[in-house]
C-alpha cells in the first residue's frame, strides 16, 4: 500500500500568468524539496461526453497526486516549508480546491477489504 495526497483544482479565473508560474514554481519546489514524495501525477480535466460529465460539479480543472510510502511521509511533506509556501499560493491562485488523501493499492485491495 502506498499513500496519495489527491488535490483536484480549479484557478481564479483572473489570475495572472505571473501568479500561475509562481503556484508552478512552488509546486515543483515542493515536490523536489521534499525526500518523502515518492511520485506526482498531474493531469487536466477532459470532458468527451460520457453521462456522468452533466452531474459533476464544476469544481476542478485539474489533478495533483502526489504519492508517498506511508502517512508519516505525507505528514512528513505537509509540514514541510516548501508545503507551506505552496499552500500560500494555493490559496491565492484557486477558486475551489478539494484535497483528499487514500490509500491506493492494486486491484486485490477491492478483496481485502478496500470497498467495505
Amino acid at each position: 500500500m502506498m499513500v496519495s495526497h489527491v488535490v483536484l483544482m480549479k484557478p481564479r479565473p483572473d489570475l495572472t500568468a505571473s501568479a500561475r508560474t509562481a503556484l508552478v514554481d512552488a509546486f515543483e519546489r515542493a515536490v523536489r524539496e521534499i525526500p518523502t514524495v515518492r511520485g506526482v501525477r498531474i493531469g487536466r480535466r477532459i470532458a468527451h461526453g460520457a453521462g456522468y460529465e452533466a452531474f459533476a460539479p464544476d469544481t476542478a480543472d485539474y489533478l495533483a497526486m502526489i504519492d508517498f510510502d506511508d502517512v508519516a511521509g505525507l505528514q512528513a511533506y505537509l509540514r514541510h516549508p516548501a508545503h507551506e509556501q505552496l499552500g500560500a499560493r494555493f490559496g491565492e491562485s484557486l477558486s475551489a480546491a478539494l484535497v483528499y488523501d487514500f490509500e491506493v493499492g492494486g486491484i486485490d485491495a477491492l478483496r481485502a477489504g478496500g470497498l467495505a
